[in-house]
Parts: C-alpha cells; sequence; structure tokens
C-alpha cells in the first residue's frame, strides 16, 4: 500500500536530476533548508496523486490503478495460523485514494516517519494454500478476492549516510511497517478441490474471524512488505547523491 508514498516522492526527486533544466509544472521540489519542509512534501506528494492512477512513463512510474505485485509468499509455520500460502498476479485496486496523513523527517538521526491512509482496497489474485487456521484445515488453489477497509499505516525509515564516488548517499538499514485494518472480508475459490459445502463453510468461519486471521498472519504481511520497500527504496538512494535528491 505505501508504494504509491515512495513513488511519489522519487518522482520528483529523479526529475530535479533528469529535468531540472525544464522542471515539469506539476512537480514542487521541495529542499532540506525550508522551514516547512514536511508540509512540502506531503504537498508534493498530493499533488502527483492524480497523475498516478494512469502512470508517469517520463519517471518510469507504471500505471498504479490496479497496483500489480508479481508473487508474494507466506510462511506461518506456528500458532494459531499454520499456512504455506502464495498469491500470484496480484491485482490492487484503490491505492491511489491514499492520504498521507503526517511526514516526520530527522535529518540528523536520518530517520522518516510516515503515516498513511487509505479508504479501501480492493484485491484479485492466485492462490494455493494448505494447513490450518485457528485449528481448522484449510487447503485449496484457484482465485482470491479481498476487500479492506479503512486502512492505517505508520511506516519507519532508519538510514546512515555512505560516502561514495566522493559523493553522500543514503542507505536504509532498517524499514518497519506497522498498519491496522478497520474491516476485511474475503473469497476464496476452489476450496478443499471445489467441494461447496467445505468451501462455503470455510470462507464463512474466516469472515467471522477476520481479525483473528489477521492478527497472527500481521507480523509476516509487515516484513514481507517492508523487504519489498526497502529493496526498492534502496535503489533510488543508492542512484542519487543526497544533494541532488534533497538539495540545500
Amino acid at each position: 500500500m505505501n508504494l504509491y508514498i515512495f513513488l511519489c516522492m522519487f518522482a520528483f526527486f529523479r526529475c530535479y536530476v533528469e529535468c531540472r533544466s525544464k522542471l515539469p509544472t506539476f512537480l514542487k521540489i521541495c529542499r532540506r533548508t525550508d522551514p516547512n519542509l514536511e508540509e512540502c512534501i506531503k504537498q508534493a506528494v498530493h499533488t502527483l496523486k492524480p497523475l498516478l492512477a494512469h502512470g508517469i512513463p517520463e519517471f518510469d512510474i507504471p500505471s498504479c490503478e490496479p497496483l500489480y505485485i508479481s508473487e508474494v509468499v507466506l510462511d506461518q509455520g506456528s500458532g494459531a495460523v499454520s499456512v504455506n500460502s502464495s498469491y500470484r498476479d496480484i491485482k490492487v485496486y484503490g491505492p491511489s485514494q491514499f492520504t498521507l496523513k503526517q511526514v516526520k523527517i530527522n535529518l540528523e538521526r536520518n530517520r522518516i516517519r510516515l503515516k498513511v491512509h487509505i479508504p479501501s482496497l480492493y484485491l484479485v489474485s492466485k492462490y494455493t494454500m494448505e494447513g490450518r487456521i485457528l485449528m481448522m484445515p484449510i487447503a485449496g488453489s484457484g482465485n482470491c478476492y479481498g476487500n479492506y477497509t479503512n486502512i492505517d499505516a505508520s511506516v519507519t525509515i532508519q538510514g546512515q549516510k555512505i560516502k561514495k564516488d566522493g559523493e553522500i548517499y543514503f542507505n536504509i538499514k532498517d524499514f518497519h511497517v506497522d498498519f491496522n485494518i478497520g474491516h476485511a472480508s474475503i473469497q476464496l475459490d476452489n476450496l478443499f478441490n471445489g467441494d461447496k459445502e467445505l468451501g462455503e463453510a470455510m470462507n464463512l468461519f474466516l469472515n467471522e474471524n477476520w481479525k483473528n486471521v489477521a492478527n497472527e498472519i500481521k507480523p509476516v504481511l509487515e516484513d514481507t512488505i517492508a523487504s519489498i520497500f526497502k529493496k526498492f527504496s534502496n535503489k533510488i538512494y543508492h542512484k542519487y547523491p543526497l544533494s541532488v535528491l534533497l538539495p540545500k
């Protein structure tokens, strides 16, 4: 879900490098000496929001409606939820409606904190799953549909400055995500080799107990999301020095 925030931030950073002779009118550049730096970044991100649904080719930003993720693998080996599952060809609808509620940047400590709200997300994917959920056996493969509403996410990024080729770059050491979902519903097709009665009973069970299931899987999902965005963010930070990404 937080992919949108970083795409927005890095879009205007990249433009400063490649298009600084003729900045696009939709791009708002923020400087580290700006006394209202955090508010400037919020405004810059929201200025780009209308463009994200269709993508921004000049910045290599793909269409964000839907957001496409090739695969996510979850291996929850113990506890109330003990499931091996994978999700492929994931399409997420709705993330472009996010609101960046808060930005906190501590330049001295190399720390960034973000708070994001997303009203709703609709997800479609292919899934395979086998294991137990709250002591109930579950197995199947097919289409997966999910509705998630009232989503709040907090992101903490801890970095360090590194020197390369005579320039100072930013490197992310730790990336932590904490999210809360107001409500969720899910539909898994073809559970138990297509047994309609068992499949309907399991889907009913999952939706009645979605909070318990979400709380058990939450740490795995947060670690997976953090790993993806840490790798993505460092690709940008390692490409451009801080003097370009955040000019004085």
